[in-house]
Order: structure tokens, then sequence, then C-alpha cells
């Protein structure tokens, strides 16, 4: 609730400064408003993407985030590449979307996404669907092996 009164006060102070001429203050980080504006319209609220063109965040993306080469995809599909958030943000909307999107087993194995990792590989895949299949294969007998 205190969070919720910070930000409205911030947005008033930001139009207050505005209307007067001053410059505005920026706005806090939200990695759930940043995922409305930059991923939602593609990966939708609920991250059920688009059967057929775009990913069901809420299938692997758990398993993507703590898997070797999974992280690097995840920074590096065009979508979070060519985002206009800096490195850190992107690291607090993709930590955001595991917690949110993956699964409990996923979550518990799951080391935050930091700016720096994010920085040191963001750059788009030239295939990314031939990247995201060689991750799957590697899912699925994994999925098979008693826990």
């Amino acid at each position: 609730m205190k969070a919720r009164a910070a930000r409205r006060l911030l947005l008033f102070a930001s139009g207050t400064a505005l209307a007067l001429g001053g410059p505005a203050a920026p706005a806090a980080a939200d990695p759930r408003l940043d995922y409305m504006l930059q991923c939602q319209g593609c990966h939708r609220a609920d991250g059920s993407g688009s059967p057929g063109g775009v990913p069901d965040l809420r299938e692997h993306l758990g398993d993507f985030a703590t898997m070797p080469g999974g992280r690097e995809y995840l920074v590096r599909v065009p979508g979070s590449a060519q985002s206009p958030l800096s490195d850190g943000e992107l690291a607090a909307v993709l930590n955001w979307m595991i917690r949110r999107f993956g699964s409990a087993d996923a979550a518990d194995g799951f080391v935050p996404f930091s700016a720096d990792e994010v920085g040191r590989v963001r750059r788009p895949l030239a295939d990314v669907e031939a990247v995201r299949r060689g991750l799957l294969d590697r899912i699925a007998p994994a999925r098979l092996v008693p826990r």
C-alpha cells in the first residue's frame, strides 16, 4: 500500500513539475509496468502468448532460466535484446517474469538476473527458433528423469 501511495505522489510531483515548466522527476522502476508496456502486447497479461506465433511464457520460462544457454536465450530473444529498457530494467523484468510465470520447481533453483549479466550477453539472436528448439530438446529428457 505504501508503494502505491509513493508512486501516486511521484506521478503527482512529476505532473506538477511539468505544469510549472520544470523537469519531471524520473518514475520509479516497476517491472510489472515495464512488462505491461514492453512484453504484454505479444505475450498477453497472463503470459499465454499466441498459439503458433508467440510462445507461452508459462510453459518453459522457468526451465530456460535455470539451464545452461537458457538464461542467455531469454536475454537475447529480439523482444528482450531490442527493447528500450536499460540492462537493469530488463533484468528486473526477467526476474519478475520468472517469479510470475515460472514453475515452483524452477523458482527454487533460480538465480536472479543482474544488469551486468544482461549487458554482457544482450544482442539479438539470429535464429531464435533453432535456439529455442535446441533448448526444448534438452528439457524433454530431463523431465523424464525422476527427481
